[in-house]
């Protein structure tokens, strides 16, 4: 009884470690696109040095950041335990109304 529950208790918290980096990297990644597409009119090199700014404050790293005009996609990776999944977002201005 006690190695089941010792088995569930370790899955439950494996989960909790994966559901933790999951969240981690999306904030990180949130958080630099919008950092890139802030920047934009600085040029792409400055742009995306500023977003790998703004994820390394957060314990993360930038994997891929491009900058389309005033659009900026960034994945960023967020190492939690055993797990570093990578997580992509996108910022830039709204779009126009349709209609």
């Amino acid at each position: 009884m006690a190695t089941a529950l010792a088995a569930v208790f370790g899955g439950v918290l494996l989960l909790g470690q994966a559901v933790v980096a999951w969240h981690r990297a999306a904030s990180a990644a949130d958080l630099a696109a919008l950092a890139a597409a802030a920047g934009w009119a600085h040029g792409p090199e400055a742009a995306c040095a500023t977003a790998i700014r703004v994820a390394g404050a957060q314990g993360a790293t930038v994997t891929a950041c491009t900058l389309r005009g005033e659009v900026a996609e960034v994945s960023a990776r967020a190492p939690a335990g055993p797990f570093a999944p990578t997580i992509s977002a996108r910022a830039g201005p709204p779009l126009p109304p349709s209609g």
